[in-house]
C-alpha cells in the first residue's frame, strides 16, 4: 500500500493543541485512518483530552513521552496544532514602538521553542524501521520572503525561528531515522480562536471552517514522505519559500 493510503497509517498518532484546528484533526484522522491509535493532548487534560500537557512545561513533556512509551504501540504520527497570536497581555506588534522583550519571549515559547523540543520528547520512542511523521503548524506570515506587509514582529519571527529549527531535525533525522518525514504546514486562515480578531482583513472566501483545513492537512500530510522531509507547504501543496 501506497503512503497515501490512509488504510496504510496504523500504529499511535498524536494530535497536540486541541483548538479549533486540533479538535477537528484529530476527528478527521479518526475517520480515514481508522487503523490508527489516536491520543490528543493539550493543557486542560482529561476529560477534554486524552492526556495533559503543556508544551512550555519540561516536566510534561517527560510526563507525555513515559506515558507514550507505555502504549507499546509504533508511534507513527505527532502532529502539533499548538500556536498562539494573541492573548490577556499579547497582541501582534503594528510598530517597532510596541515590541516588547516579554511578548517576544512568549511568542517564542510557544510557536518556535515548543514545537522542537516536542520533537526531542518523542524521539527515543522512533524506530529505524518504522515510518513515522512528525508534522507542525506553521504559517505563511513566518516566510520571511514572502513579507511585504511587516509587523507581527513576534510571531513572524517565532514562526520563521520555527521553521528553521524543524529544517534541522529534518536533516538529523534524515541519517539517524531514515523513515522518518517532518513537515511544516501553512492551513490557510481558519475560523478558530487564534484568527477571529483578524477575520475583517480576510475575503469570506479565504476563510476556512476547520474541518475544511483539516481535511486539506490530512490530505498534504499522507501525500509527504521521507524524501520530502523538511519542507513548508501551504494547505494546497505548494511549496513556501523560507
Amino acid at each position: 500500500m501506497s503512503t497515501a493510503d490512509p488504510a496504510s497509517w496504523r500504529g499511535l498518532a498524536l494530535v497536540v493543541g486541541t483548538g479549533g484546528i486540533g479538535t477537528a484533526m484529530a476527528s478527521t484522522l479518526r475517520r480515514r485512518c481508522p487503523d490508527l491509535t489516536l491520543l490528543t493532548a493539550g493543557r486542560s487534560g482529561p476529560p477534554l483530552q486524552d492526556l495533559r500537557l503543556d508544551l512550555e512545561d519540561d516536566d510534561s513533556l517527560d510526563v507525555l513521552a513515559s506515558q507514550l512509551a507505555g502504549t507499546e504501540l509504533p508511534l507513527r504520527l505527532v502532529f502539533n496544532c499548538s500556536g498562539r497570536l494573541h492573548g490577556p497581555d499579547l497582541a501582534p506588534e503594528k510598530r517597532l514602538r510596541q515590541v516588547e522583550r516579554r511578548q517576544l519571549s512568549e511568542q517564542f515559547g510557544i510557536n518556535a521553542i515548543a514545537p522542537v523540543l516536542l520533537a526531542k520528547a518523542v524521539e527515543p520512542l522512533l524506530r529505524r524501521d518504522q515510518p513515522f511523521h512528525f508534522a507542525s503548524l506553521s504559517a505563511r506570515v513566518g516566510s520571511i520572503t514572502d513579507n511585504r506587509s511587516g509587523g507581527w514582529y513576534g510571531y513572524r519571527a517565532a514562526k520563521a525561528a520555527q521553521n528553521q529549527l524543524l529544517r534541522c531535525l529534518s536533516i538529523e533525522w534524515s541519517r539517524r531515522w531514515p523513515r522518518a518525514t517532518v513537515s511544516l504546514f501553512h492551513p490557510g486562515t481558519t475560523d478558530t480562536d487564534l484568527s477571529r480578531p483578524f477575520h475583517g482583513f480576510v475575503p469570506p472566501e479565504q476563510l476556512f471552517p476547520p474541518q475544511r483545513s483539516a481535511d486539506h492537512l490530512v490530505d498534504l500530510l499522507l501525500q509527504q514522505t521521507p524524501e520530502q522531509s523538511g519542507q513548508f507547504l501551504a494547505w494546497d501543496g505548494q511549496v513556501i519559500p523560507w
